[in-house]
């Protein structure tokens, strides 16, 4: 078997999932965080812990050494809670071959920095600055793994990279696109995390497909406000990375922020949920950074902050969304008007400015 010139970095369920994906085009180089994971992995050819009943063909090389990353020229994907990412870059970064494409599977935003993944990245990696891509999109692990239809986006400031991506990893039931705005994929990735626990908690309380549909298109509204004063495109959350994410991590009983949501409209303490949890739900680790870059920037956040209400308050589920639904009355454009005012303004001549 040649080396593989294909990596995966972190052994969870969407770890294991990217591995089997790109084993289709070649050997994957899988890497585990200790030598633990890789014997149990080793052993079973199964992640039976995060990704049961999904065999591991030989050709996924599973090791815990970052030098097994040296062979890996065409892509290293990244795919670790976000709130590790830094930690495990400083780890295994020297190791990354020079012409790799480094792709970040990873949704969140770093608390204290307020860095998107790919920043961080780049700072940890600085000699793979100009080959960072982001991956995002309605990419439920598990229906991915069975094979079931999905699409999602490679998002690169060179769409040359981006297109790099495609072939590797795309194929007839993963349909993959591209979009130049890295800053819009990467936030649509890491704040629908937040309203699907808001989602949740709706559906816990039983307050009906009406509300649950009212919550996710403000909490969309929310993203895009957010995504505009951090200068991304507001059209990608439109796109796959926004409104198709949101529906399925909003809608899934396999999306872990929803069950997170609808475990705390039990009135669970979110001490209790995070280690019941059969995996990390990223927004209760994303939220305290996204309303941190939120004060930045000078943009509100209702959904958002009675999120953090309910995780970290003690602040009752049902007290949160009744004060959300108390909130005055606005129009449904506010903070968004500004920009399509901009658009639709026109210079002397008639031409769109």
């Amino acid at each position: 078997m040649s080396l593989p010139r294909r990596a995966v970095v972190g052994a969870g369920a969407w770890g294991t999932t990217l591995a089997l994906r790109l084993v289709a085009s070649g050997p994957v180089y899988l890497l585990a965080r200790d030598e633990q994971t890789v014997r149990t992995l080793s052993e079973a050819r199964e992640n039976r812990r995060h990704l049961p009943g999904f065999s591991l063909p030989a050709e996924i090389v599973i090791g815990a050494d970052p030098a097994g990353l040296a062979a890996a020229d065409e892509l290293v994907v990244v795919a670790v809670p976000s709130m590790a990412v830094r930690l495990e870059a400083a780890r295994w970064g020297a190791s990354v071959h020079p012409s790799a494409v480094v792709l970040s599977a990873a949704k969140g935003i770093e608390r204290g920095s307020l860095r998107r993944m790919s920043e961080v990245l780049a700072e940890q990696i600085p000699a793979a600055r100009g080959r960072i891509a982001a991956l995002s999109g309605p990419n439920l692990a598990l229906e991915i793994a069975q094979g079931l239809p999905a699409s999602s986006v490679v998002a690169a400031v060179d769409e040359a990279i981006s297109q790099r991506v495609l072939p590797l990893l795309g194929s007839r039931t993963l349909r993959l696109y591209t979009n130049r705005d890295v800053i819009g994929v990467e936030l649509c990735g890491a704040l629908k995390n937040i309203i699907a626990i808001a989602a949740g908690a709706a559906e816990g309380l039983g307050f009906g497909d009406n509300a649950k549909a009212s919550l996710i298109t403000r909490g969309l509204s929310e993203m895009t406000r957010l995504g505009l004063a951090a200068g991304a495109n507001p059209l990608t959350f439109a796109g796959l990375a926004g409104v198709g994410d949101v529906l399925a991590t909003c809608t899934s009983g396999l999306s872990r922020n929803h069950r997170l949501g609808v475990e705390l409209a039990k009135g669970r303490p979110w001490a209790d949920i995070e280690g019941w949890l059969p995996g990390v739900a990223e927004g209760a680790y994303t939220v305290d950074a996204a309303l941190g870059l939120a004060e930045r920037l000078g943009v509100e956040m209702p959904i958002a902050q009675e999120v953090h209400n309910a995780l970290f308050e003690a602040k009752s589920v049902q007290r949160c969304l009744s004060d959300l639904l108390s909130r005055e009355s606005k129009d449904e454009l506010t903070g968004l008007g500004d920009w399509v005012q901009q658009r639709l303004s026109v210079s002397a001549d008639g031409a769109p400015v």
